[in-house]
This record gives structure tokens, C-alpha cells and sequence, in this order.
């Protein structure tokens, strides 16, 4: 899948200069200069300060993406609302599969996240940066990383759609079927003559299961194949995800740093094939625009099971508390 569509620098800029609090102060300064008497001087001072100002913002990687997403939702036709509706939307779109994920799931992907975060907090410890309060370096922000923890993600979702699927599915009973209508295939052959089998509405009803019950046998395999994989494409992104975030405390080119993390993000053309063929299970494309996941505020959230196992381990204690007052006989 292709990178989302950059604005170009000169989009940046030109958004840069016209934000409204930038144009309200360049206006009120240069007013100032002109009142002052002085604009042979201010002038060029302001000037340096805007060029420093538009040089700067225009660099940053949050802003970046900012302008990049309305670009693209300009191109969609959709208002200037909907940007914002997006970013909003993010975290709505995190936690929805948060919650539709298993305890264990979940927890791995937010131990995941989690040491992201560390990594980054370490990388400005050793570049001696504390600014950044969210504990998210600039590195750490790029688009591909945040494109690598959502595929991780609908990784982890199709891992669970295949397991409830394969623990839903009896192979042993779909080949007892086999056998058993493979028999009675054999058996109505003998009894009809071969000149008449192939109008046998008997026959044709046996052939038609036998290849029902081999199609499902054939699902369950494929299903199986399909586990195998995920799984390991969880762990190998996993592993490359770590990498990724360790990458930060020992490169401190940021060049370098997100030409690695674009390299490894293109690599995952396979995994991306796989969520497309599993869509019918897990309901997820791969052609999903990753949403900002280090910068959401994501807070684990708590699964209808974990609400109802939390209300059955209330109702045990309140019990054998109940059961300890009891006096004994």
C-alpha cells in the first residue's frame, strides 16, 4: 500500500504564513516598525523572525500530517470540518478494536504501545530534550511507525476472528461426514447401473454434500495456514517494531531514522495481502488509513467479558465473605 499523499513543502508554508495568529502578529509588528520610526531596522528583524517562524513550523512532523490530512480530505470533497472530525475519530477508531479484542490481546498491544513510548522518552533523555511532554519524539511520530502498530493491530484482530473460528469448527465430525457420505456414495453406485447414475437425483444429492463437507474441510485448512501466518507475522512486527522504537536512542540523524522506519513500513506489502484476504472475517481493510496511534490518548479499555467477569469475581467474594461469617456449628 502507498504512502498517504504529502502536501509539498510549499503547501506548508503557505499554510504556515497564513495561520491566522501568525498573520495577526506579523501585521501588528510591522505596524509598530512603521509607528516606531525605525523600519529600516524592524523591518529586516521581522522578516529574519518570520523566516525562522515558517522554517520551523513547516519542518515539524505533527504539522505535516495536519496539513496532509486536509489535503486529502479537500480532495475527497469533504469540508474543512472533517479534518478535525478525523483526528477525533482517531482514538473512536483505536478503542473500537480495543474493546472488540480478548484480555491477552489487548494487553499485548498496549505493552506494545507502551514500550514505544519508553524508547522515546529515552531517546530525548540521551539527546537531553525534555520538552516533550507526551513522551512521543519527532521520529517516533512518523507516519510509517504509526502505519506499523495499526497493522499490528488488525493483525492481532484477524488472530482472534481465525481462533474463535477454528474453535467453532469440529474437523473430526466434518470427516466422520466425509466418510460416512463417501460409503453411501459407494453403496448407491453398486446398486445403480452406470448408465443411469448420472440422472440419479440420489447420487447427485450425495455428490453435492460430499463436496460441501470437503469445501469446509478445506476452510479449517486454509484457516489453519492462515493462524500459522499471523502468528508469525505478529511476532516478526512485533520484533521490527521494537527495533524501530530502539532505533531513536542510538541514531540521532532523524534523516536516517525515518529512512529506516519507511524501509521496514514497505515491507509489510504480504501482512497487509493477508488482512485483505481475512476482510470477511475481521471486517477490516488493509487500504485503512492508519490512524495517529502514539499521540492518541488511549486508556485500556474494559471488554463486555472483562465487565462480566469483574461483576462474577464480585459476586464470589461477596459470598465466601458471607460464608466466613457464618458461625460454625
Amino acid at each position: 500500500m502507498a504512502e498517504p499523499k504529502k502536501a509539498g513543502l510549499f503547501r506548508y508554508l503557505k499554510e504556515a504564513f497564513l495561520f491566522r495568529w501568525n498573520l495577526l502578529l506579523l501585521g501588528g509588528v510591522g505596524a509598530a516598525a512603521v509607528l516606531i520610526g525605525h523600519p529600516d531596522i524592524a523591518l529586516p528583524l521581522i522578516a529574519a523572525a518570520e523566516v525562522t517562524y515558517l522554517a520551523g513550523l513547516s519542518t515539524l512532523p505533527r504539522f505535516q500530517s495536519a496539513i496532509d490530512a486536509k489535503v486529502r480530505a479537500e480532495e475527497r470533497g469533504l469540508p474543512a470540518q472533517a479534518v478535525a472530525q478525523d483526528t477525533t475519530t482517531a482514538r473512536e477508531r483505536i478503542l473500537e478494536v480495543l474493546k472488540s479484542l480478548a484480555e491477552d490481546r489487548r494487553g499485548r498491544f498496549l505493552r506494545l504501545r507502551a514500550r514505544c513510548v519508553e524508547m522515546s522518552r529515552i531517546a530525548n533523555a540521551v539527546r537531553g530534550e525534555t520538552r516533550d511532554a507526551s513522551g512521543a519524539s519527532a521520529e517516533l511520530r512518523q507516519p510509517a511507525l504509526d502505519r506499523l502498530l495499526w497493522v499490528f493491530l488488525k493483525l492481532l484482530l484477524s488472530d482472534q476472528a481465525i481462533a474463535r473460528f477454528l474453535q467453532a469448527a469440529d474437523e473430526t465430525q466434518i470427516q466422520r461426514s466425509i466418510d460416512d457420505v463417501t460409503e453411501r456414495i459407494k453403496k448407491r453406485e453398486a446398486a445403480v447401473a452406470e448408465a443411469e447414475r448420472a440422472d440419479d437425483r440420489i447420487l447427485r444429492s450425495l455428490h453435492d454434500s460430499l463436496a460441501t463437507a470437503e469445501l469446509r474441510k478445506e476452510n479449517i485448512t486454509k484457516a489453519k495456514n492462515n493462524a500459522e501466518f499471523v502468528g508469525a507475522e505478529l511476532d516478526r512486527l512485533e520484533n521490527k517494531i521494537q527495533a524501530v522504537t530502539e532505533m531513536a536512542v542510538s541514531h540521532s540523524d532523524p534523516d536516517e531514522m525515518s529512512s529506516r522506519i519507511d524501509a521496514i513500513a514497505d515491507g509489510i506489502s504480504q501482512t497487509e495481502q493477508t488482512i485483505r484476504d481475512l476482510q470477511n472475517i475481521t471486517g477490516m481493510t488493509a487500504a485503512d488509513e492508519a490512524p495517529s496511534i502514539l499521540d492518541a490518548d488511549i486508556a485500556q479499555p474494559a471488554s463486555a467479558d472483562d465487565g462480566a467477569r469483574a461483576r462474577i469475581e464480585q459476586a464470589r467474594m461477596v459470598a465466601e465473605g458471607r460464608a466466613g461469617r457464618r458461625p460454625k456449628s
